[in-house]
């Protein structure tokens, strides 16, 4: 049940988004953008569930496993819909870049980006840094978290394929996600030092 309704919450969407009559307008590269979009906001909403260890059948060493390789697909789609953006409208890119761009979406999505690709720095240096788990966990969840409330800003602000329901839906949901993992981790930390 859990699993049924964790693929209609990823579904509806991006079915949703594919039925947008502002397609019909759209260049191919600027529709794959848009897609590329939706996959990294799916995304948001599939990695906390993963790290949280809240996906029945799976177990807590193979979330973790499939959570760093969809960190990877996450960063991907993430360029993907920029160089999207990039091949149909390359001032507009540079202004989002530049922070100077006069929609709002965009400085959030900027944002998001740059969060995000903090948190995958973090986790790919903490060995060569000898960062201490603790610090770089920590570390971790703050920019994961601010990646997530920029990307769910950008994503309500702007006016495009998403469908408005959907998208607040997931949106919601990937907040909500991110919220519960974060507080769950940080009960359980409290409750290892405890321990010790």
């Amino acid at each position: 049940m859990i699993w049924s309704a964790f693929a209609i919450a990823l579904a509806i969407p991006f079915l949703a988004a594919a039925a947008s009559p502002l397609l019909a307008w759209r260049q191919p590269v600027y529709i794959m953008a848009g897609f590329a979009g939706i996959v990294a906001m799916a995304l948001l909403l599939v990695q906390p569930l993963l790290i949280g260890g809240y996906l029945p059948g799976l177990s807590l060493r193979g979330s973790k496993r499939i959570h760093i390789w969809l960190g990877t697909a996450l960063i991907l789609t993430v360029l993907m819909h920029l160089v999207g953006l990039w091949v149909t409208s390359p001032p507009d890119v540079v202004d989002a870049l530049l922070f100077r761009s006069p929609t709002p979406f965009s400085a959030w999505g900027v944002f998001a980006m740059w969060t995000l690709l903090g948190a995958a720095l973090v986790v790919a240096l903490k060995e060569r840094f000898h960062l201490r788990t603790r610090a770089w966990k920590s570390t971790h969840k703050a920019l994961v978290t601010l990646t997530v409330a920029g990307s769910v800003v950008h994503a309500v602000l702007i006016e495009g394929t998403m469908e408005p329901v959907s998208k607040f839906f997931l949106c919601g949901f990937a907040l909500i996600a991110t919220t519960k993992v974060v507080f769950d981790l940080r009960s359980s930390g409290k409750r290892n030092r405890h321990k010790k």
